[in-house]
């Protein structure tokens, strides 16, 4: 309840200072007009600009994103389970590193397969159990679509090194199966040690980009939204007012 609070307290102070970025104030009521009508389901093109700047921004750099590719989506959660109905069929399966916090199967009907990691190495997604976990579902007769990454983790709060990563990239591009890498807490890493994501390994490396599905969080001092950017072809974003964001994020770009 005091985070929710702090999240309350810090948004109107926030919306006090910038009194148009809100429907609610005298100064933004004219921009009603923008919330209510049909939009470009794309989102604004300074909404998504300003996302792709932010998403460069927490990677240190290191990769650029199109807002072209940019499109708005219901949230973290309703942007995975769209990308296992578009990749995948009712009883077809994702391989999922243990331990794990993803659930998408329910209105998917996707099966999620464990890769068995062990707390001896630190949990450490090994090739051998990758092939291991493969095997397992082609004997039953299991159709693998995929594998879903969680990085960083959810629930150990671990991040993957460079070597892992191509490793996983190296895996599905073997199998001709997706990626999906979950990195909705990429911005709330601490500098040691330091996150890498999948969109800067694919950059090093020659592989299927077609097969690369990545997902990441905005995160500041509290959880303010979350997108899912399909690397190849999209971007998925939600925000409970995108102009309200916009404003936000054009503070931090």
């Amino acid at each position: 309840m005091y985070v929710f609070q702090l999240c309350f307290d810090l948004i109107q102070k926030w919306i006090r200072r910038n009194p148009k970025a809100s429907i609610c104030t005298a100064e933004g009521v004219h921009e009603f007009k923008n919330i209510a009508i049909f939009q470009d389901y794309h989102g604004f093109k300074e909404f998504r600009q300003a996302v792709a700047n932010f998403m460069g921004k927490a990677r240190g750099g290191s990769v650029t994103f199109d807002p072209d590719r940019i499109v708005m989506s219901g949230g973290a959660t309703g942007a995975n389970e769209t990308v296992m109905f578009c990749l995948a069929n009712s009883g077809d399966a994702f391989l999922v590193p243990s331990p794990s916090a993803f659930d998408c199967g329910w209105r998917t009907g996707v099966q999620l397969i464990p890769v068995n990691c062990d707390s001896k190495n630190n949990f450490l997604i090994t090739k051998a159990a990758l092939e291991a976990a493969y095997e397992r579902a082609q004997q039953d007769n299991i159709n693998v679509k995929g594998l879903i990454i969680a990085n960083p983790s959810n629930p150990l709060g671990t991040v993957l090194d460079r070597d892992t990563l191509r490793s996983l990239v190296s895996f599905i591009n073997k199998k001709k199966i997706h990626l999906v890498s979950d990195e909705i807490y990429a911005a709330s890493v601490f500098s040691t040690p330091s996150f890498i994501s999948v969109s800067e390994i694919i950059e090093e490396m020659e592989c299927d980009r077609d097969l690369i599905h990545n997902f990441t969080q905005l995160a500041f001092c509290m959880k303010v939204g979350r997108l899912v950017h399909k690397i190849t072809n999209r971007i998925n974003y939600l925000w409970p007012q995108e102009q309200e964001g916009l404003e936000h994020l054009q503070q931090w770009n």
